[in-house]
């Protein structure tokens, strides 16, 4: 009986270890497969999931005073992948480091400073991050990508962005213009505790009220009062007070949601000159809708 028991707790306890030293050794031997090829010291890297979906991971530690390295490893999916530091969470103002390997072998790394959400907007060799010289590298082994860096900050920002890049669409000399991402994500993390957290979309609300807004507005009770005052003659005078209501209503909604659009604009910096430009024909043509009305009933 008791070599018994002594069995059980021996399974018992080798049961409930094993998952602890299988995440340790995942977090350990993330490197093995690099051959040395990072130029710094990664034993005592931080090693955490960052973005599932992805299988994007960051190992990072403090390795010095005001020296903080960075591994960021992703499948090799013939595209670039980037990390970005962004001083509120959005990609504009946004300092970025991106990494590619080539189908042909051809390797590069360059710093991009996120000034606009077009490509003419996003500068190479620009940004505030300062990278520790010769610490720089990317690395493909067993089909992930390892892109290595160490910045000379007190503290990193814990506001990051994550990217992948178009499937075989990369940066190339002299003008290394980044090509708009296939699909990104902003996260916080505390560099203490390791824990991660995946952000809403920048203004989703302000986002979610401009369109929503707007196709309650000029997409349905507008066409509703047209079609009242088209076919509900018979009704009258009903269809005449119908048709107001709902033109009116429809008419402050379309111009509350245009005026959320504006304010969106401008506190992404974002380069909507074409979709500005309907909205601001559509609101245009519902104003002269109005001001017909206003003469009408008051001129």
């Amino acid at each position: 009986m008791k070599v018994s028991f002594i069995f059980i707790a021996f399974f018992l306890i080798s049961g409930l270890s094993s998952p602890v030293n299988s995440q340790t050794d995942s977090c350990n031997s993330i490197f093995n497969d690099t051959n040395g090829q990072i130029p710094f010291d990664t034993s005592s890297l931080h090693c955490k999931a960052v973005w599932t979906s992805q299988d994007y991971i960051l190992s990072y530690a403090q390795s010095g005073s005001n020296v903080w390295s960075f591994v960021l490893s992703a499948p090799n999916s013939n595209a670039y992948i980037a990390i970005g530091f962004s001083p509120n969470g959005n990609m504009v103002g946004s300092s970025a480091i991106v990494g590619w390997i080539a189908a042909d072998g051809v390797a590069g790394m360059e710093q991009y400073f996120l000034g606009g959400q077009t490509p003419s907007q996003v500068q190479p060799n620009q940004g505030d991050l300062t990278v520790v010289e010769n610490s720089s590298a990317i690395v493909s082994a067993s089909s992930r990508l390892y892109m290595a860096f160490q910045l000379n900050t007190g503290q990193p920002r814990s506001q990051l962005l994550y990217a992948v890049g178009p499937t075989g669409i990369f940066p190339s000399a002299p003008g290394y213009v980044l090509t708009e991402h296939s699909n990104h994500v902003s996260t916080t993390l505390n560099y203490v505790t390791g824990e991660t957290q995946t952000q809403n979309s920048p203004y989703s609300n302000l986002r979610r009220s401009h369109g929503i807004l707007n196709m309650l507005g000029w997409g349905i009770l507008l066409p509703i009062g047209a079609i009242v005052a088209r076919y509900f003659r018979r009704w009258d005078p009903i269809w005449f007070y119908s048709h107001i209501s709902i033109q009116g209503v429809g008419f402050i909604l379309g111009v509350t949601g245009i005026s959320c659009g504006f304010v969106l604009e401008n506190k992404l910096g974002a380069n909507v000159n074409n979709h500005k430009g309907i909205g601001t024909f559509v609101l245009v043509l519902g104003c002269l809708q109005v001001w017909t009305l206003l003469s009408f009933l008051f001129g």
